[in-house]
């Protein structure tokens, strides 16, 4: 009976196959060929610019006008702007004691700045660390306050949001941000806060990401080069030729005056520094950033929480695209061109497109027509296309372009979480709003103080097993067999690679591990 079942489904599927399968499956091919074109021409585009920034050497300290600001004998310290640093957190045992004191020591007069940690902790014992950490350097003199509130509500936006209302806030001018693993160098104030004062059109100026446990494992190392070449490229040429790109959510420093007016900190979605940067740029306010002014931080390097901040970081975009599309258009303040550069390149291309190609055609699609060999896909969508945007992107870490195989399967293990997480996104599904901390586990702390964090396998291996991708892995596996055995398109070696990254991850063997206590 099961065979004879088996035999009526194999007869229903080649009935069907012709009129329906095939068609469904070209039409499937040619929207992802499109969309393939479409991320290429932009990446083209910006490999383009960038090398015209290098070559011509636009440096911000040339475009905009940048003076040190100096000591005056009669003005006294009041020639200095007063500045507010921000320093939100919630349970951050490893890393709190890195960003207070970073921040506390940053070079400004001791009576021109603020230094606010926002403690949305929930664990009573970090809690108390963190406040005797604000007490001890008070004792020291800082201008310190350690503020908490009764809820989490809006969870990083809300406690930005709320540390503004404070009274003492009124006299700052500018508030400069950094998340609780983020060490800024003492003359970070020095090198951003000249772009604010002589520019009255500049809101914003975004320093780089440097990352202190990069080599910590192989996983690290494929975030550094995916970082890398949005902090080299991305951000670079949204600044030099929109002065728009999209806020970091730290290490960044903000007119106060231009967050105000932007309509401040809202929590309508996970990204919040992202929602900010587009409203004010739909004002009229420019963006500066610094590639050579660099912020120390650390990566997520558990798969667990790797996974978690990819979720935000793509949902995020994919709904706040969703929400602000039709607000941009309408918007009369900026031009049509900024307007199309917003919507079209830095949304719908990079936040949208980018995630669901790299999934659903090379990891669906492009599997599908081994079996079915009536659809087939050029060579320059299945090689070349891919392959361009591959060498595009590596450029950003010169120093692991032998790793690049290895970021291609995991990259493309990734595009499964990120397009689910931008489907969610665009159609505000259930976790459209959920919000996880990224765990981080103080390397740079550990490295400082000579102690290596434990790495070992946690006992309960439901944890660690993830089920779509084991999914994905037996689909591409199985496509990968059938084409050895009846298919004439090679793409078997390619499917049994990324099958087995597939695997590796749907097993949570990524990353380094963590005991549980």
């Amino acid at each position: 009976m099961d065979t004879l079942q088996v035999g009526q489904f194999g007869l229903v599927l080649q009935q069907a196959k012709a009129p329906l399968i095939v068609p469904l499956l070209k039409f499937l091919v040619v929207v992802c060929l499109g969309m393939s074109v479409m991320l290429f021409v932009e990446k083209v585009y910006m490999g383009i610019i960038i090398i015209f920034i290098k070559l011509f050497r636009r440096r911000p300290v040339k475009h905009w006008k940048w003076e040190a600001i100096k000591d005056d004998v009669e003005l006294g310290n009041s020639a200095y702007p007063m500045v507010l640093v921000q320093i939100p957190m919630y349970n951050e045992r490893e890393v709190y004691q890195l960003s207070i004191g970073a921040a506390c020591g940053l070079s400004w007069p001791s009576d021109r700045i603020i230094i606010q940690v926002l403690d949305d902790s929930t664990d009573p014992t970090i809690k108390d660390l963190v406040e005797l950490e604000c007490q001890r350097w008070a004792s020291k003199g800082i201008n310190i306050k350690y503020e908490i509130r009764d809820n989490r509500n809006g969870y990083k936006a809300g406690a930005l949001k709320e540390g503004m209302k404070h009274s003492y806030v009124k006299q700052c001018d500018y508030v400069a941000i950094f998340d609780a693993d983020f060490q800024p160098e003492p003359d970070f104030l020095y090198r951003t806060i000249p772009f604010l004062v002589h520019n009255s059109d500049i809101a914003l100026v975004q320093a780089r990401w440097k990352f202190v446990n990069s080599d910590e494992c192989l996983m690290t190392r494929m975030q550094e080069m995916s970082l890398d070449y949005h902090f080299t490229v991305e951000q670079e040429v949204g600044s030099a030729t929109y002065a728009f790109f999209g806020f970091n959510g730290t290490a960044g420093v903000w007119r106060i005056a231009a967050l105000n007016e932007a309509g401040g900190w809202k929590d309508r979605t996970t990204v919040e520094d992202m929602d900010l940067a587009v409203r004010a740029s739909l004002r009229g306010w420019k963006f500066v950033y610094l590639s050579d002014l660099k912020v120390k931080n650390e990566l997520p390097s558990t798969f667990k929480a790797y996974r978690y901040q990819q979720h935000r970081w793509s949902c995020g975009p994919a709904n706040l695209f969703r929400k602000m599309v039709m607000e941009i258009v309408r918007n009369k303040k900026v031009s049509p061109l900024k307007k199309f550069h917003v919507i079209y390149s830095f949304f719908f291309v990079r936040k949208v497109v980018a995630h669901i190609v790299t999934f659903v055609f090379y990891c669906v699609i492009l599997p599908a027509t081994v079996l079915v060999p009536e659809v087939q896909v050029p060579i320059w969508g299945a090689v070349y296309i891919p392959s361009t945007i591959t060498l595009l992107n590596a450029v950003g870490t010169p120093r692991s372009l032998h790793l690049l195989i290895f970021w291609i399967l995991f990259e493309n293990v990734m595009s499964l979480h990120r397009t689910k997480a931008t489907f969610i996104g665009l159609f505000e599904a259930g976790r459209v709003n959920e919000w996880v901390v990224t765990e981080k586990l103080g390397d740079a702390l550990k490295k400082k103080l000579g102690a290596k964090a434990p790495r070992k396998p946690r006992l309960r291996i439901g944890e660690r097993l993830h089920v779509l991708e084991l999914i994905v892995g037996f689909y591409l596996f199985f496509c990968g067999c059938y084409d050895l055995a009846f298919g004439k398109n090679g793409y078997f070696i390619y499917l049994f690679i990324q099958s087995v990254a597939f695997f590796i991850a749907g097993v949570g063997y990524v990353g380094t591990f963590v005991p549980n206590s």
